[in-house]
C-alpha cells in the first residue's frame, strides 16, 4: 500500500484546530520527563502489570524511544497538514476544504497519534468509558472530534485494503 494514498478531507477550521492539538500533543510528549504525569504515563504501555519494579525499569529503558516516535508521528501529522512551523490564518477561508493525501506511513502516523491525543484526553477528563456522553463539555466534544476523524481514517484504510488490486 505504500504507493496507494488515502484523501482525508478537513475544513480550514478543522486543520486549524487539529494543528493545535497535535502541536500540544507533540510538546507534550517532547517535553515529557514525569512519569509522574498519568496522560503521559498513560502513553507507555505497563508491560509488566503484576511487576511494578519490572515496569518501571521497562519504561526507563524504553519510555523516551516511546515518547520519541509518537513526536515523530505527531511532526507527521503537522507535515502533513502542511502546518509544520507555518503559520495558519484562520481567517482566510475557515470554511474552505483541504485535501490531505496520506501514503500508509503517514496515514499510521496519522492513525497512532490520534489514538493516543484522544489517550491523552481521556486521562485529562477523566474519561473511563468510550461510550460516555457529556452534552455540552467541550473537552469531552474535542474527544469525540478526534474520535470521529480517526473512524473515518481506520474506514478508508479498511476500503483501500478491501479493493481488488485491479481498482486500485
Amino acid at each position: 500500500m505504500n504507493d496507494r494514498i488515502v484523501v482525508l478531507e478537513v475544513s480550514g477550521l478543522e486543520a486549524l484546530h487539529l494543528a493545535g492539538i497535535v502541536g500540544q500533543f507533540r510538546d507534550l510528549v517532547v517535553d515529557a520527563g514525569r512519569e509522574d504525569d498519568p496522560a503521559v504515563a498513560r502513553l507507555m504501555p505497563d508491560a509488566y502489570p503484576d511487576d511494578e519494579s519490572a515496569s518501571r525499569e521497562f519504561r526507563r529503558l524504553t519510555g523516551a524511544d516511546m515518547l520519541d516516535r509518537r513526536a515523530e508521528d505527531a511532526r507527521t501529522v503537522l507535515h502533513t497538514l502542511g502546518m509544520d512551523g507555518a503559520e495558519l490564518d484562520p481567517a482566510s477561508d475557515p470554511d474552505s476544504t483541504i485535501a490531505v493525501a496520506l501514503g500508509e506511513s503517514e496515514a499510521r502516523a496519522w492513525m497512532r497519534t490520534l489514538s493516543a491525543v484522544r489517550l491523552v484526553l481521556a486521562t485529562r477528563l477523566g474519561i473511563q468509558d468510550d461510550d460516555e456522553h457529556r452534552p455540552g463539555d467541550a473537552g469531552f466534544g474535542i474527544y469525540d472530534w478526534i474520535g470521529y476523524r480517526l473512524d473515518g481514517l481506520v474506514a478508508a484504510l479498511d476500503r483501500r485494503l478491501d479493493d481488488p488490486p485491479a481498482t486500485r
